[in-house]
């Protein structure tokens, strides 16, 4: 039996980044980009007023103020996407409207709310400095400025930039295929008829879903009975993917063909068991270069082994730098009991109260109640070495997402 921390260096050094591809901006949300992008554009690119207002010469509006404004002459209204073909001169002002281009011999733009517009003059209230609310040609991006670094995960505003900056199409880390197999006779697929003894496929759409939410693209292989040829013909299929998830069969039951096969197809397998709770009978090896993982079959271990170990893989396949989920410290309000040999991972519900973390568990753990993990938004992690925990204490807790914080 293997550590938790030792079986996750064992995989994340049996897993390779993926090569690279080159998709539209709009499909590179959540990705990780695969180069440097280098701006080939000034942002912005030429000078333009960053209010409403009228444009002119900081020097016409020395020592106005409400008592003694100055005039000037509105010679043309400028509206964004326009440009002005003559020069200002002393004693003129432009109508300008938020992004249009600064008019050339104006340096200044004097809001709307600080003017009064007369016929065909303003009167300009205040006294404004040269520059005043203008953005200056490349005052946030310059030619050849790199905008975006290799390695960062994408957001909407590095869309944004991309799309600022002409590039239309970019490199990113290709998403992992993930070939997802259900086993076992008494599995049954969610739309045909669970006769006695039979129990649907909640595995395979739960693996399923882990792997789209971690950003992979799951194949479904379907369901292979207890069999070792429907096994293997259905791993064989498996192969044309990146990687490959079973679920159940990795135990020792007289019907747990998994390990037999995958020795019969030429893996290297690493480990069959983790020092752990939820989870102990996990698999992972190799076939045919493919990293491949046998996750246990009750459905709540199955989850938390993937969490735990197939999506940092995943992640680091797709060029994360941060491959596991988020921890807090928050204090705990139930007693939990563990053995001491193994790692636990509880169900728990976190929130937040005078801005500390608090966390309770869902109620009992057993491996097979999956309504626990609809409820849970966070994984308790109990340390080997130590018989639980008390309520009271504070714990370390691994995040399913941040929803609970919103106020």
């Amino acid at each position: 039996m293997i550590s938790v921390d030792d079986a996750l260096k064992t995989i994340l050094a049996g897993v390779p980044v993926l090569g690279t591809e080159k998709v539209h901006i709009i499909d590179t949300l959540g990705r990780v980009i695969a180069e440097d992008v280098i701006s080939g554009r000034n942002i912005p690119p030429f000078d333009n007023s960053a209010m409403d207002g009228y444009a002119l010469k900081a020097a016409d509006t020395t020592g106005a103020s409400p008592e003694k404004p100055a005039t000037l002459k509105v010679v043309a209204d400028l509206p964004a996407g326009y440009t002005l073909d003559r020069e200002l001169q002393a004693g003129e002002a432009v109508r300008i409207m938020t992004g249009a281009p600064v008019p050339p011999g104006a340096d200044s733009v004097v809001r709307v709310e600080d003017t009064e517009k007369r016929g065909e003059t303003v009167r300009i209230l205040v006294q404004v400095k040269s520059g005043k609310d203008t953005r200056r040609k490349g005052e946030d991006v310059k030619v050849g400025d790199v905008v975006i670094e290799k390695g960062t995960r994408i957001t909407p505003a590095a869309v944004g930039m991309m799309s600022s900056v002409g590039r239309s199409m970019v490199q990113v880390y290709q998403r992992p295929r993930v070939a997802v197999l259900a086993t076992g006779d008494e599995v049954v697929d969610v739309d045909q008829e669970a006769g006695p003894g039979k129990i649907y496929n909640s595995n395979g759409y739960t693996i399923a879903s882990q792997v789209r939410e971690a950003g992979g693209l799951p194949v479904m292989l379907g369901i292979a009975k207890d069999t070792r040829e429907d096994l293997e013909a259905k791993l064989k299929a498996g192969l044309t993917c990146d990687v490959i998830i079973s679920s159940g069969g990795v135990s020792v039951g007289d019907f747990d063909f998994v390990k037999d096969v995958l020795s019969s197809l030429g893996s290297e397998m690493k480990f069959w068991k983790v020092g752990m709770r939820p989870g102990k009978p996990l698999a992972f090896g190799v076939i045919g270069g493919k990293p491949a993982f046998g996750l246990p079959g009750n459905p709540v271990s199955s989850m938390v082994t993937f969490e735990q170990f197939v999506r940092p893989a995943l992640r680091k396949m797709m060029g994360y730098a941060a491959l596991q989920r988020p921890t807090v410290n928050a204090v705990l309000e139930d007693d939990v009991k563990k053995e001491p040999s193994l790692r636990f991972f509880v169900r728990g519900v976190v929130s937040r109260v005078d801005g500390k973390y608090r966390v309770s568990t869902t109620g009992p753990q057993g491996s097979g109640i999956l309504r626990s993990m609809v409820i849970a938004n966070g994984l308790i992690v109990l340390p080997e070495g130590t018989e639980g925990a008390k309520a009271g204490d504070t714990v370390r807790v691994q995040l399913f997402n941040r929803e609970f914080e919103e106020e």
